[in-house]
């Protein structure tokens, strides 16, 4: 069903938010300022039928990175439009840096994901920063004006109340994904809420990353207690499912993030997800097609795309095209207009795969293609790779030929399976022969063989094979503390072909140079 897509679009496009700086003036600053829209928040407010689309705005954050059609408006000034999409950027920053990808354009900054020598001043980095704050203010926005209070002086009643209550806790969720983001990538970091006063001399205060764990976590347990139940919600909306799964993320990496092991509760937060009725898509290929919207089991909350509606240069758009060039032929990703000639695998990902092929996962393009990568710019130095595709179930193209409809799947139950596997193993209390059957259940749906064992080894390159593109793989390897070592070693990490180690600072990023310039009361993480 694509109907909350619209909404999306229709929102997204019709009421921006103001331009953010990337200049030497504080981002959060700029986002005090009311979204514009054609009547007043707190005018829009007042009429619950507006509610749909003012919270479509809230979402459309995550999908959409201008104000018109393939983000050619950009909303965050400083970086392209469609370099700024939130999946596009969040799949750079936790991927380029990782065994899993290169990418062969040479923009400013993009070359530096890849050989970790980023700077406080990258666009790439600066540009998620940017993006995340511009969703939590929306967010905080959208929450701020459903108050309870606020909805009684709106004389918003009855069955609306309760739809518009619902409504607030899913912006609640989308702004504790946010800090999540943020959490992960740039641990201590400015915390704005929908009480924050802006004013004269009145800056965010910087929030420890300890601190903001804790945030998030009791956030997201509120969130739990108040969403729709499992797969009860629009399709593109969040249900108590998203946020277990959510939870479940967060306590997987809770030594990383607070320096205390939260196994059990891990466990506990994958079983409300596998006791909620998902279960696997039968073809492992099918998730990422163009109308992987339609009849799967599998995904709890995905990003929405379409080739007519969404029609974004990030996304799915982005995977696709991006992934396509030397002797690819076009028809077999369901796109009529050229590939970009960039992404590719590196050896070290291949080589987690049989060479029989029989892992169905492992869906390489080597005519002409180098298994070595001797140069990052080529793109024939490197196996490319069929993630997404915009071909439906039958084969046939999407939409548009160029703007593409996959949806981007953000929590599947592949892998809460495997977070179960791995906090069990790590001394949760799950239980291993379940863990176990997990495991081959996912092994046997890819056409692996399956196995009568697992160990944590087994788990990390588990997961490279099941989620490979879907943004895990930096925050596996810091949690497997191999993102950084020189023990691990993949091609052109540090920058040289062999790969070297580097400093271990770089587990986080830095806050952009002009935040730090402009709120003093923001500290920069050690190492920029």
């Amino acid at each position: 069903m694509k109907y909350f897509k619209i909404n999306i679009k229709t929102l997204y496009l019709a009421a921006s938010l103001g331009l953010v700086s990337l200049s030497a003036t504080s981002c959060l600053d700029d986002l005090k300022r009311d979204p514009i829209t054609d009547v007043s928040s707190q005018s829009a407010f007042k009429d619950f039928a507006n509610y749909p689309s003012l919270l479509g705005k809230v979402y459309g954050g995550l999908a959409m990175g201008g104000i018109s059609s393939g983000d050619g408006n950009g909303d965050i000034s400083g970086i392209d439009g469609g370099f700024s999409e939130y999946q596009r950027l969040y799949f750079e920053l936790q991927t380029l840096p990782t065994d899993e990808a290169v990418i062969a354009w040479t923009d400013a900054g993009l070359p530096d994901l890849h050989s970790m020598t980023w700077s406080s001043s990258n666009q790439f980095v600066s540009g998620m920063y940017y993006r995340i704050y511009s969703v939590i203010a929306h967010s905080n926005n959208f929450i701020a004006n459903t108050s309870d209070a606020k909805l009684a002086e709106n004389g918003i009643t009855g069955a609306n109340l309760d739809a518009a209550k619902i409504m607030r806790t899913e912006a609640r969720f989308v702004r504790a994904q946010s800090y999540e983001h943020l959490l992960d990538l740039f641990g201590n970091v400015p915390f704005v809420d929908e009480t924050f006063a802006f004013g004269s001399g009145n800056l965010p205060k910087r929030i420890e990353r300890k601190d903001l764990f804790n945030w998030v976590e009791a956030e997201l347990l509120a969130c739990a207690n108040e969403l729709k139940d499992p797969k009860t919600n629009q399709y593109g909306r969040v249900d108590k499912a998203a946020a277990w799964s959510l939870l479940a993320r967060l306590y997987l990496n809770a030594q990383v993030y607070s320096g205390t092991n939260r196994w059990n509760d891990c466990v506990t937060y994958c079983n409300k997800v596998l006791q909620s009725g998902y279960s696997l898509k039968t073809d492992y290929k099918t998730l990422f097609n163009a109308n992987n919207d339609q009849n799967n089991p599998e995904v709890i909350f995905a990003v929405p795309f379409d080739g007519t509606n969404i029609q974004s240069n990030g996304g799915s758009t982005f995977m696709i095209h991006a992934s396509v060039g030397g002797k690819m032929v076009l028809a077999d990703s369901g796109i009529t207009t050229s590939g970009w000639g960039g992404l590719r695998v590196t050896k070290s990902f291949v080589n987690l795969f049989p060479t029989d092929g029989s892992d169905k996962r492992g869906r390489f393009f080597t005519t002409d293609q180098n298994l070595e990568i001797n140069n990052v710019s080529t793109f024939t130095d490197g196996y490319a790779f069929y993630k997404y595709t915009n071909l439906t179930n039958a084969g046939t193209n999407g939409k548009d030929g160029n703007f593409c409809d996959a949806d981007i799947p953000l929590y599947r139950l592949a892998d809460v399976y495997l977070m179960y596997a791995e906090a069990t193993l790590r001394g949760g209390n799950g239980d291993m022969t379940t863990a176990l059957g997990y495991i081959n259940n996912i092994r046997t749906r890819a056409g692996a063989s399956t196995v009568s064992s697992i160990n944590l080894d087994f788990i990390l390159q588990e997961r490279s094979r099941e989620l490979s593109w879907e943004a895990t793989r930096r925050s596996d390897l810091i949690r497997y503390g191999r993102f950084t070592s020189s023990s691990y070693l993949w091609p052109w990490k540090g920058g040289s072909q062999n790969g070297v180690g580097v400093g271990d600072f770089r587990s986080l990023y830095p806050i952009p140079a002009n935040e730090i310039i402009a709120n003093p009361n923001l500290v920069q993480n050690s190492g920029y």
